[in-house]
């Protein structure tokens, strides 16, 4: 990494740190998950089709009815994205001992390089074999809209994406539930 990137990375972590501060503040220093705006129609407001890794178009809408976990990686990522598949199996993991079905979508932070063929290989390469489990690409201009709604910061290093760990989760309305990330470990109080 070089300086300038790692100086932008702790930047946006000082920002969100007063931002998280100040919201708990607000709320009287409750435990808050900070919402986007409007968030009962979030799955409707997301660009809504997006390249399978089997070079087919899903559309969000067609996941409405079961709860679904949106996170973003990429096939190159070598630390993030690891850490954040493994908390998406732990999450289905539980899911299944509750018999809760559910729907994890992986959106490309890098749709110029992760193709169908691509996310095919990542898939076999991790044993994520479950129809539930989605690894989608799009547009470069749809990638940055989903993320800006749903709070994804990320901006490139040479060849690498930075980003950290964070899970979006919405009901089985497509209503914003909550976040999983580095602050915010507890998914069941999501459902």
């Amino acid at each position: 990494m070089n300086v300038t990137a790692a100086l932008e990375f702790i930047r946006v972590r000082a920002w969100r740190a007063l931002f998280l501060v100040w919201a708990l503040h607000l709320s009287g220093g409750a435990y808050a998950q900070i919402a986007p705006p409007d968030p009962g129609a979030l799955l409707s407001r997301l660009p809504p089709s997006w390249r399978d890794d089997n070079g087919e178009i899903l559309s969000f809408s067609s996941l409405l009815g079961q709860p679904i976990f949106i996170t973003m990686a990429y096939t190159s990522c070598h630390r993030t994205c690891p850490t954040t598949i493994s908390r998406l199996t732990e999450i289905q993991r539980d899911l299944d001992i509750r018999g809760i079905p559910a729907q994890f979508l992986i959106v490309s932070y890098d749709p110029s390089n992760d193709n169908p063929a691509a996310w095919r290989r990542y898939r076999a390469g991790h044993g994520l074999v479950r129809s539930n489990w989605h690894f989608l690409s799009g547009t470069s201009r749809d990638t940055e809209r989903l993320a800006g709604l749903l709070g994804f910061d990320y901006w490139r290093d040479g060849e690498h994406v930075m980003h950290d760990l964070r899970i979006v989760a919405l009901g089985g309305d497509g209503a914003w539930r909550g976040v999983v990330d580095s602050a915010h470990t507890d998914w069941q109080g999501l459902m």
